[in-house]
């Protein structure tokens, strides 16, 4: 018998959908998901891939308001939309929405279980108020099961009950696509205007995704390498002026900001490069890595992004660093560079490893929370 599963989800993320889809297709669950809002346009440039999804959704009504950092979203119509939908179980993804916490006393008043799905780990140098910290822990004490990305989060809430969903992006997708590209790569790279070779950032360009300490260490290489290799940004963000002043500096080199790129070419940018550079020093898990892999790229990453201890073995597939670290980040970014044997041996493991974090293997570990959650079993 299936059981009914509502899960609740800020915005229409083309990462979920493939996991989503997934999840549809279990045999045990009747999947629904409620959309707190299409998008959230302020904070990011994603389409809305509608074409693709293949589950059953509603996108309740909305009004939103950025503050600061802080995102303000409140919701018309939760408990009417879970009233009509009867879940047997919900899963929740955050506590920082008023419709999480609506969610919950809903749960509670009709005897629903409650899941949470965490991506935060002890890793994160995000500051936090007072307020913040206490409301997130009253909310931690609450859920009958937690989903987790993977090994970070897990530590996050390990005292508590959980079940691994492995973060995952449309690996196939992204394996495919950079497969096609490689096949035919000058026409690319001329359509592209891209260097023959080049480091790759991907993802919002802010200083907490460390994207100043990365420009610093290209500009630490020694100049003979800086002519033949440059330096690739694709993305988007209030620190893009700054760093495009900055870079003028660096010389020789290149440093090539293409902006906020959809789905569709960034495996064109993956295929191409050298290797992916992730130098964050606040970020949960690290979806873009999953793509770099799955696009058959060695990876250099701080040690405090959520995805490291599951993807990133240092010396195996890439190299792990210390954030804001940027002499070291130059040391290893002119170690790979400079030996294409042990990039290719790592970007081979990097195809070997992300096999295992498809849509399918989080598809069922939110299943598995489910089904779990009613019996009262941990993972």
């Amino acid at each position: 018998m299936k059981r009914k599963l509502v899960i609740l989800s800020e915005i229409i993320a083309p990462y979920r959908v493939p996991v989503f889809n997934a999840l549809a297709l279990h045999e045990s669950i009747d999947l629904h998901v409620m959309f707190l809002a299409e998008t959230d346009p302020g904070l990011r440039q994603w389409p809305v891939y509608k074409d693709d999804i293949r589950f059953p959704y509603q996108v309740l009504p909305s009004w939103r308001r950025r503050v600061g950092r802080h995102s303000l979203l409140l919701n018309r119509g939760l408990g009417a939309a879970l009233a009509k939908a009867t879940p047997d179980a919900i899963l929740c993804g955050g506590y920082n929405y008023l419709a999480s916490w609506q969610s919950l006393y809903w749960a509670r008043r009709h005897g629903v279980p409650f899941s949470l799905w965490v991506e935060s780990t002890t890793r994160d140098l995000r500051s936090s108020s007072r307020l913040i910290k206490f409301l997130k822990a009253e909310f931690m004490h609450q859920p009958a099961a937690f989903v987790v990305p993977g090994k970070a989060s897990f530590e996050y809430v390990t005292s508590y009950g959980i079940f691994t969903a492995p973060n995952a992006v449309d690996t196939k997708f992204f394996a495919e696509r950079a497969e096609a590209v490689r096949r035919d790569e000058a026409t690319h790279r001329r359509r592209l205007c891209l260097p023959s070779r080049f480091f790759l950032f991907v993802g919002r360009l802010v200083r907490d995704k460390g994207v100043f300490e990365l420009l610093q260490a290209y500009a630490a290489l020694a100049p003979e390498l800086r002519a033949e290799i440059g330096l690739v940004l694709v993305g988007d963000g209030p620190a893009r002026l700054e760093l495009e002043r900055r870079a003028q500096a660096v010389t020789p080199g290149a440093v090539l900001f293409p902006g906020f790129t959809h789905r569709e070419e960034l495996a064109s940018y993956y295929a191409l490069a050298d290797l992916f550079v992730f130098p964050t020093y606040t970020d949960p898990w690290g979806l873009v890595v999953n793509e770099a892999m799955a696009c058959g790229l060695a990876v250099i990453s701080t040690a405090v992004a959520g995805c490291v201890p599951d993807l990133v073995e240092d010396g195996w597939n890439g190299r792990v660093i210390a954030a804001k670290d940027a002499a070291r980040l130059a040391g290893v970014m002119a170690e790979l560079a400079e030996n294409f044997e042990l990039r290719s041996r790592m970007a081979q493991h990097s195809r070997e490893r992300i096999v295992h974090y498809s849509p399918e293997a989080c598809a069922a570990g939110i299943a598995n929370a489910v089904l779990c959650s009613a019996c009262g079993c941990h993972g």
